[in-house]
């Protein structure tokens, strides 16, 4: 059996989401977009919560399409306030409109979103070596002047910790234990 970064567990939705996605370097705007999206609805809640309803969050958001979301109005929130198959939070649900109205705006000053969000790392992965899991951080000084970048631009639920989640998940930092299967073929990812 593959030894697997403690947090995964043994469900195999998350499995195969440690195993395919998390720490692999993400450059396609949509789904960085989706990303943030995503990790700001975990907020207070478990990542295997938000894995479990991501398809039906592709499907009530407009697959994640930012210039229809940043469209969005009351008759919009109303229907994602009672669509079950997603977490129905007021401030979530707004706050993925009012992202998606700052993500178009950074992606026309910077030409991509990818290239704003990725000069954080210098545009290149954080390979850390951690050994055990109490020494995975939950912010670092990247998250935290991502966070204040965000949060300047008009993005909101992007604190410091969400934005360290969110750097873990597109791969901007290689967060896998050393003694995990996934370490070092992530490590092996270059921009």
């Amino acid at each position: 059996m593959q030894k697997r970064c403690f947090w995964c567990g043994s469900d195999p939705l998350y499995v195969a989401y440690h195993d395919n996605e998390w720490g692999v370097p993400l450059h396609d705007d949509r789904r960085l977009f989706e990303m943030l999206v995503l990790e700001g609805a975990q907020a207070g809640l478990s990542w295997l919560t938000v894995l479990k309803k991501r398809e039906n969050y592709r499907a009530a958001f407009d697959r994640f399409d930012a210039a229809k979301i940043a469209a969005y109005g009351q008759k919009d929130i109303d229907r994602l306030l009672a669509d079950a198959g997603i977490i129905r939070n007021r401030l979530k649900i707004e706050s993925a409109i009012r992202n998606a109205r700052a993500f178009l705006t950074s992606r026309e000053e910077f030409g991509t979103f990818d290239r704003f969000i990725w000069q954080y790392v210098d545009y290149r992965p954080i390979q850390n070596l951690w050994a055990s899991p109490d020494q995975i951080p939950a912010h670092t000084t990247e998250s935290d002047r991502m966070s204040r970048d965000l949060k300047k631009r008009g993005f909101n639920f992007v604190g410091t910790t969400i934005c360290y989640a969110f750097m873990q998940a597109v791969g901007m930092v290689n967060d896998h234990t050393i003694d995990c299967f996934r370490h070092r073929p992530v490590s092996k990812f270059t921009r």
